[in-house]
């Protein structure tokens, strides 16, 4: 009997490397020299919001509350929060605050985002070169969760239902020329079939269950993370195991994320 080849090279081989997109996303393109492509290149020191020192403090802080993937941490000191938020709240931009990103949305404190990146980073999915094969983001908001995934995975697709976020996160990411980067407008909850199996799946809303979508289209050996509701009626965050023939889910500490929703806005 010829013996299955091993993950991640089951979710490469199921579907093309470059899945067809559908109508109403967006590839960014960018040079062999891109940030996404070396994702430890550091960004220019600059003054200010744009000083590396301003991004470290961050980085250092969430050391300190227990990140430890330091690929993850280098790309927090990577990107520039402050150019995914409104200008009025630039000065935030590094407290480990959310922050609103309009239409009713918020930008999770960064603790957050590296808590769950991580855990998603945690599972039997990782490629030799240390990064994601394939990530899933539901609810791209205004990009800087996708930027971050898109320097710790091979290739990101993030759906986003709010078409003026959707229309934000492309012009808050395009500078940033990320290759691997696929934005999506489009019903979260009926995740993205094109571009399935995921090594990872990721959620920046939570709902009554996880949708049985996001669980087909996991891959054998992926990961999913997201907040979903418990018999209370709060959430605490899901991480879900994928086997051959069954799933294995832990849940973890409350947390507070905006509603998921079906349909696009």
């Amino acid at each position: 009997m010829k013996q299955k080849p091993s993950f991640p090279a089951k979710v490469d081989g199921l579907v093309p490397k470059k899945a067809q997109l559908a109508k109403g996303s967006t590839h960014f393109t960018g040079s062999a020299k891109s940030s996404a492509l070396d994702p430890f290149a550091t960004l220019a020191s600059g003054v200010g919001l744009d000083s590396t020192k301003v991004r470290e403090s961050m980085v250092q802080k969430l050391a300190q509350q227990g990140v430890q993937d330091e690929m993850l941490l280098r790309a927090f000191s990577c990107i520039e929060r402050h150019k995914f938020i409104d200008t009025a709240l630039a000065n935030q931009a590094y407290e480990d605050t959310s922050l609103p990103i309009g239409f009713g949305q918020t930008i999770s404190k960064p603790n957050v985002i590296a808590r769950m990146i991580e855990l998603l980073r945690q599972g039997k999915n990782l490629m030799i070169t240390g990064k994601l094969s394939r990530v899933l983001e539901i609810g791209t908001g205004c990009g800087y969760q996708a930027a971050i995934l898109g320097q710790v995975s091979k290739e990101v697709y993030s759906i986003e239902r709010i078409q003026g976020l959707y229309e934000k996160a492309k012009e808050n990411l395009r500078p940033m020329r990320f290759p691997n980067i696929h934005l999506i407008l489009g019903d979260g909850m009926l995740g993205f079939a094109q571009g399935a199996p995921y090594a990872g799946i990721i959620s920046a809303a939570g709902g009554e269950d996880i949708p049985a979508a996001w669980l087909e289209q996991l891959a054998v050996g992926g990961r999913l993370v997201a907040p979903v509701a418990n018999e209370q009626g709060s959430q605490v965050l899901v991480v879900i195991d994928k086997f051959e023939n069954s799933y294995r889910r832990s849940f973890l500490e409350p947390v507070n994320f905006v509603p998921l929703r079906s349909g696009v806005a």
